[in-house]
């Protein structure tokens, strides 16, 4: 594929287009070793080797990187006055990423966060039901009937009553830890799923959603690329 040098160039990161035409025209970009002159010059991504202002550009056209986000983060890409999930990547070539879909501001847990819109639309599709699972730990008891209504699925206030939900209680008491498996993702989902049946999540965390799974060694606010066997597990499971 080829791309436009002022193009390329602003995709990774190393200003906006008119930032880079300015680099240009002093002479500080190298292409294949040779000062470039054009912003419009065509690089081949894969052969021509591009430098800025002395340092080497490789061109990334996707990044994908799982991120264990901790509470008190927004999920969104710029907000003036809540730190974002994106300011936690700080390793990224590219300027565009986002985070797919989003978790509440003190939800932790699993987050994608790349700049690949078409994986992301697949994810997000309510017409596909991906699979979310997340351990909640409620105010009150959990017990059967609760694992019923989550099943027979709940009215949470939307004009639609949620899907089909699988609850698991993994110890019931004054307060309950539980695993939920949801096929949507609605505002505050499980939040008003367990409010539905008289409960109060005060803790939440996301673990899976598709084939994707939170590795357990990201501590909260760290992340990782996704790896060749996780992204194609991911893509496959979506096509």
């Amino acid at each position: 594929m080829k791309l436009r040098l002022d193009k390329y160039l602003a995709d990774m990161g190393c200003g906006t287009r008119s930032q880079v035409k300015k680099e240009i025209s002093r002479g500080s970009v190298l292409v294949n070793g040779r000062p470039a002159r054009r912003p419009e010059e065509k690089i081949d991504i894969e052969s021509d080797c591009v430098e800025f202002c002395g340092r080497g550009v490789t061109y990334a056209e996707y990044e994908y990187y799982m991120l264990n986000k901790p509470a008190g983060v927004v999920s969104a890409t710029e907000d003036p006055r809540e730190q974002t999930v994106l300011e936690l990547i700080t390793g990224s070539q590219r300027n565009d990423l986002f985070p797919v879909g989003r978790l509440d501001k003190d939800t932790e847990g699993l987050l994608l966060i790349t700049n690949d819109g078409q994986l992301a639309h697949r994810l997000l599709s309510p017409k596909r039901h991906v699979d979310k699972v997340y351990t909640a730990v409620v105010r009150g008891r959990a017990d059967e009937e609760d694992v019923r209504r989550f099943r027979e699925g709940l009215d949470i206030g939307d004009e639609k009553p949620a899907l089909p939900a699988q609850l698991r209680i993994l110890s019931a008491g004054e307060y309950s830890e539980t695993e939920v498996t949801i096929h949507e993702g609605r505002f505050h989902q499980v939040k008003r799923m367990f409010q539905a049946v008289g409960k109060e999540v005060v803790f939440l965390k996301r673990l899976r959603m598709g084939a994707l799974t939170l590795d357990p060694g990201l501590a909260p606010g760290e992340y990782r690329k996704l790896t060749e066997e996780e992204l194609r597990s991911l893509k496959t499971e979506e096509c």
